[in-house]
């Protein structure tokens, strides 16, 4: 197929350091920030969730390859601030707010709006897409929808627009449980794989993947993918989530990680000076620290990817 001609040339270096490896900060969350402020027994406002993502976006992305963010309060919020250090790179979610679901399974769809073209006008460097999908269930009865073909063309239609803009795709999955199942142990190790086995298909620049739950589910992942994965961290506590970066760059080849609440979570419960402290006292060098073990163990993410035509 021919495309348009591209108004950029834009590669995954756009996000990754001089050694084409990963080390992404995310702060794209909205109303699961927002849940975390009422954790701690604050009623966040619009402001405090633009603050937030500022303060953190202005302490961790000079030791960051990139950052994730949001349209809606991040990636405001850290313009109007500057926030944004020059050697970092921009990624934008373009998942649309609305949640979709059949009969208690997410339902991927695509706001048309939120194309490629409108993530370059934001100044991102990276498109991001969010989908949940199981590849490992049966096929679906006479009548109803195709979950996992909608998916998939979902994000057929992405890469398309990306290539035409001249900009990298990252797609993003997580797994779910179906009603009355119990997703956990081998069932939601094959569930990430069989998953991750139907999106190597398609022509994604970068996947970010959940842990698979085990070194040897690293290690099958190694074995399907021939293009470049960067490990998600779920929020999960730091100390669990250095181990995961060893073990998905070591045993599965992955090419870095992007990483959240587990390097930032604190911020909700602290304001001002005292959330300056945390930032540069306690997150970044979490950071800092992942980032070394990614840089010892990670693969070039140009020496993971599929030769394409």
């Amino acid at each position: 197929m021919t495309y348009a001609t591209k108004a950029r040339t834009g590669t995954l270096d756009d996000i990754a350091n001089d050694s084409h490896v990963f080390s992404i900060i995310a702060m794209d969350q909205r109303n699961t920030l927002r849940r975390m402020f009422t954790a701690v027994g604050l009623d966040a406002s619009d402001d405090d969730l633009r603050t937030a993502k500022a303060d953190v976006a202005r302490v961790l992305t000079p030791a960051a390859s990139g950052l994730l963010s949001d349209p809606t309060y991040g990636v405001p919020a850290i313009t109007q601030a500057e926030a944004l250090a020059p050697s970092c790179g921009l990624l934008i979610a373009a998942e649309p707010s609305e949640r979709r679901s059949y009969q208690g399974e997410p339902r991927t769809h695509r706001d048309p709006d939120l194309n490629a073209q409108w993530v370059l006008d934001q100044g991102g460097d990276a498109y991001k897409f969010f989908v949940q999908m199981r590849a490992d269930g049966p096929a679906p009865a006479a009548g109803e929808p195709d979950l996992v073909a909608e998916t998939l063309a979902v994000c057929d239609d992405i890469i398309r627009d990306c290539r035409a803009t001249g900009i990298p795709v990252v797609i993003e999955n997580l797994v779910y449980a179906r009603p009355g199942e119990d997703l956990r142990g081998q069932a939601r190790e094959d569930a990430v794989i069989e998953a991750a086995r139907a999106l190597n298909d398609l022509d994604i620049d970068l996947l970010k993947l959940e842990y698979p739950g085990s070194p040897e589910g690293c290690r099958r992942l190694a074995e399907i993918l021939d293009r470049p994965w960067a490990v998600l961290s779920a929020g999960v506590p730091f100390d669990q989530f250095t181990d995961i970066i060893q073990i998905a760059t070591g045993e599965g080849g992955a090419s870095g990680f992007i990483a959240g609440r587990s390097v930032w979570r604190e911020v909700v419960s602290l304001t001002g000076q005292q959330r300056e402290e945390f930032l540069t006292s306690v997150a970044l060098p979490r950071l800092e620290r992942l980032v070394d073990v990614a840089a010892h163990r990670a693969r070039p993410w140009n020496q993971a990817s599929r030769t394409t035509s």
